[in-house]
């Protein structure tokens, strides 16, 4: 399979809008249309529950995971593998279906690394759990943690690319929290728990 395929396959997985479809799956008719208007799962978790918000987180994750682990079965190249990695997160932020308009990728993001540098993935997870228990800023902890990751991928020693993939899904998913930023910066981004 060429890059191209590798890229397409990617994106193709990372495209399917779970966030979307669980939270119409509960009532929701448009996700994007509620609360941040993200569609993802702490968007769907404000809008149609905590039950259905951990679907969506579960099912976004397993996107990226999935991918990593069909890539593989396709091709022994590291390379083509986070290639397709990369596209998985960029379908998640720009999926076809939903005119280009996602989620911000940090449960597709965290999916990739469950196979590619568990570790790494287990040492950005404490970064934010750690965050949002001091903080309970959602965004600022899914921002640090997103951080965080390649940083532990180099520590613990992970291939060059793994942790370049790591660092090129942090960027991604730091600019689409560019909103965030601003409000944070403001003092008006809503807790944890805050209704919007």
């Amino acid at each position: 399979m060429s890059a191209l395929g590798f890229a397409a396959l990617g994106y193709i997985l990372g495209s399917i809008p779970f966030s979307f479809l669980v939270a119409r799956l509960f009532g929701v008719k448009d996700v994007r249309t509620v609360g941040s208007g993200n569609v993802g799962a702490t968007n769907v978790m404000r809008s149609a529950g905590k039950g259905p918000g951990v679907v969506a987180l579960i099912l976004d994750g397993s996107k990226g995971a999935l991918t990593v682990v069909l890539a593989r079965m396709i091709s022994p190249s590291e390379v083509e593998v986070c290639l397709a990695g990369i596209f998985a997160v960029i379908g998640h932020l720009f999926p076809v279906w939903l005119g280009f308009r996602g989620g911000k990728g940090v449960a597709t993001g965290a999916g990739l690394f469950i196979p590619l540098a568990p570790q790494a993935l287990g040492a950005a997870v404490l970064v934010f759990l750690i965050m949002l228990a001091g903080f309970r800023y959602v965004s600022l902890a899914s921002i640090l943690a997103s951080l965080s990751l390649p940083v532990a991928a180099y520590l613990l020693g992970a291939d060059s690319v793994v942790w370049l993939t790591a660092l090129v899904a942090a960027f991604m998913v730091v600019a689409k929290h560019h909103q965030n930023l601003g409000r944070l910066a403001r003092g008006t981004e809503p807790k944890l728990g805050t209704p919007r």
